[in-house]
């Protein structure tokens, strides 16, 4: 049984992963200590519902939207509270597969996209740059709610998920009604992403340099399916997936522009690959660490084996409401996948805010 409890104090002692390196990960940690808000405290009921109840979508559906046609599922009542719910790498739309209905039968519209490189969605344009930058993947779902005529949503992620869910909370806080976040603040920069960490870190991020080489990236088309379970594997070590679960998410990775997208966003976060000029200025707010302001949620499972931060580290960037939660009983990395009821309670809770 899944329970969510809170924690302002861990005894773990993980680095961050997904964005924050090095010395943006130094100065969160200075930044938590000294201007970490209080934690809630309250304890919510152990959760009732697990994984693996909601096997597909109603229906997909597709728009176009800035350089994308974005393919999307969607539940719930049209004129409900949006939620967008974001999901990471190597994971897709099917990590909501059950908070989605959860949500949606508590009156909210569920938005669940794929992002640039995954399942049904597509570039317009064959000259587009199959670009993986931090900021384009924000603006993505920024065209997504202007081509749905949504002004405000709230938005919520795990692994790049979160990280584009921070991104469009700083940036543009007017369209963002509230966050949950997995793993915290995941916003980062190229500049601290070259500087070196200890060893057992940069043991963690393997992959991040397999794909800084041609072999990584030959290797990772050519084995792709064999990569993410490798993957939910070890950042989920006590989740017990079935090979349906897995099947199901891989198909996503025959996206065509789904290696390239991979490939680049972890060579531009090693300062390997360019952005696009164009993001330019985004990158430069964002390479400040911006304080977030809406209202946050913040979660962590407490078996996650991805590289992570304690939330004290970064709980200092979040200056409005905020409550960081643990779900506890063996849950990992994809965590609205594996305990979808904790992260539908924290979209609740967040949006009450």
């Amino acid at each position: 049984m899944f329970s969510i409890t809170t924690e302002a104090n861990s005894d773990r002692r993980h680095f961050l992963g997904t964005g924050l390196l090095t010395i943006a990960a130094a100065e969160l940690a200075l930044m938590g200590s000294a201007d970490a808000q209080s934690f809630s405290t309250e304890k919510v009921a152990p959760n009732p519902i697990k994984s693996g109840l909601s096997t597909s979508f109603a229906a997909l559906k597709e728009i176009e939207a800035g350089v994308l046609n974005i393919g999307y599922a969607e539940a719930g009542p049209i004129h409900g509270p949006v939620v967008i719910l974001l999901h990471g790498w190597p994971y897709d739309i099917y990590s909501y597969a059950d908070v989605a209905p959860l949500l949606a039968s508590r009156g909210y519209r569920v938005i669940v996209p794929y992002l640039r490189g995954y399942g049904t969605t597509r570039f317009l344009s064959a000259d587009t740059p199959r670009n993986g930058q931090q900021s384009v993947v924000a603006v993505d779902i920024i065209a997504l709610m202007d081509a749905l005529k949504i002004q405000k949503a709230i938005i919520a992620g795990f692994d790049w998920g979160a990280r584009t869910a921070n991104i469009i909370a700083a940036l543009w806080p007017e369209r963002c009604k509230a966050m949950v976040s997995v793993s915290g603040y995941l916003i980062g920069n190229q500049d601290s992403g070259k500087v070196p960490l200890p060893p057992s870190a940069e043991l963690q991020w393997w992959y991040q340099y397999y794909f800084a080489t041609e072999r990584g990236r030959a290797g990772y088309d050519k084995y792709r399916n064999d990569f993410a379970k490798l993957i939910w594997q070890i950042a989920s070590p006590k989740w017990n997936f079935d090979d349906a679960t897995f099947r199901r998410t891989a198909a996503s990775f025959e996206n065509p522009d789904h290696v390239a997208i991979v490939i680049h966003n972890y060579r531009w976060r090693l300062g390997l690959a360019e952005g696009e000029p164009k993001y330019d200025d985004l990158e430069k707010q964002l390479a400040k660490a911006p304080v977030i302001t809406v209202p946050t949620v913040t979660l962590e499972g407490d078996a996650n084996g991805a590289p992570h931060l304690d939330a004290g580290a970064y709980a200092g960037k979040f200056s409005g409401w905020y409550a960081h939660r643990i779900a506890s009983g063996g849950v990992g990395h994809n965590l609205p996948q594996e305990a979808p009821q904790a992260f539908a309670d924290a979209v609740v809770e967040a949006n009450g805010h």
